[in-house]
């Protein structure tokens, strides 16, 4: 359902010209949506004072900055993206909140970057591991990185159909727009790990060890509960966005799209603003 790219090149193309502009303009609220799914995996990172770690498709750096707060001046943070522009964003972040000194950014596909040897303590990502051309070798130049007993932890998607907050509305907006034909189940992609047994398997043959894997499913609070931030959001980033992108959509078809979206997400209201459904797989492992 999501438009994905076919190849490393083309995602590292896709992460540099429109989607990573779309991505920093939402910076924000996409920091508000998913942050809490990704505290619930970096809690699981083992950081503490003076930990050396690894920010693995950082994006605009908001789990770079909370890992370079634990961290503390005796540690270090390596943020490793292929966008430039979200590379930007989070270096500016990094300057006005006076953490610069702890993190080092790199333009780079983990898996093939040089991240060094033995070098970190822990490895971490924010739903940034699913876009991997070859995921074995990306986490094989991961745990390299990691010194022995080196801890990785990581937020993914569960399937699509465990995920309506992000399903709802692109069924709606295609009923105006063209979506290309969703990729293989295992494409680089949102939902490239949502089977947990094959998670487990890629990072073993990676070189990891004692892989656990743990199911978090809770309400996802789209746009800060606030329909129209929300809407933004969705004709902004994600398939949607790609879609009116794609289609050079004009002001008539855009408001059709935005009217239809609107629709999907008022099946979301609640007492408490705009919640969806939403699943994910909290994965923890270590270096032997």
């Amino acid at each position: 359902m999501s438009p994905q790219p076919s190849s490393n090149a083309e995602m590292i193309r896709f992460w540099n010209e429109d989607a990573g502009a779309a991505w920093v303009a939402a910076q924000e609220r996409l920091d508000l949506q998913v942050g809490p799914l990704g505290g619930r995996a970096l809690a699981r990172a083992g950081l503490g004072a003076a930990t050396r770690a690894l920010d693995v498709g950082c994006g605009c750096g908001g789990s770079t900055l909370e890992i370079a707060r634990v961290v503390g001046d005796a540690g270090r943070v390596l943020g490793v993206d292929v966008s430039t522009p979200m590379l930007e964003r989070a270096r500016a972040r990094a300057e006005a909140e006076g953490l610069a000194s702890r993190i080092e950014w790199r333009v780079g596909d983990a898996q093939t970057a040089p991240l060094g040897e033995d070098a970190f303590d822990a490895a971490y990502s924010r739903f940034g591991v699913m876009f991997f051309e070859d995921p074995v070798a990306a986490f094989r130049n991961v745990a390299r990185a990691l010194r022995p007993g080196g801890r990785l932890a990581f937020v993914c998607w569960q399937g699509r159909e465990r995920n309506p907050w992000m399903t709802a509305p692109a069924l709606a907006a295609m009923k105006h727009v063209a979506f290309p034909r969703p990729p293989p189940p295992e494409a680089p992609g949102p939902f490239a790990f949502a089977d947990a047994t094959r998670v487990c398997d890629l990072l073993e043959r990676a070189g990891f060890a004692d892989v656990e894997v743990e199911s978090a499913e809770e309400p996802m609070r789209l746009g800060g509960g606030r329909i129209d931030d929300a809407l933004e959001l969705f004709l902004s980033v994600g398939p949607v966005g790609a879609a009116l992108r794609d289609a050079q959509a004009g002001p008539d078809l855009r408001a059709r799209v935005l009217e239809a979206v609107r629709e999907a997400l008022e099946s979301f209201r609640t007492p408490r603003g705009l919640e969806a459904p939403a699943a994910a797989w909290i994965v923890t492992a270590h270096r032997p």
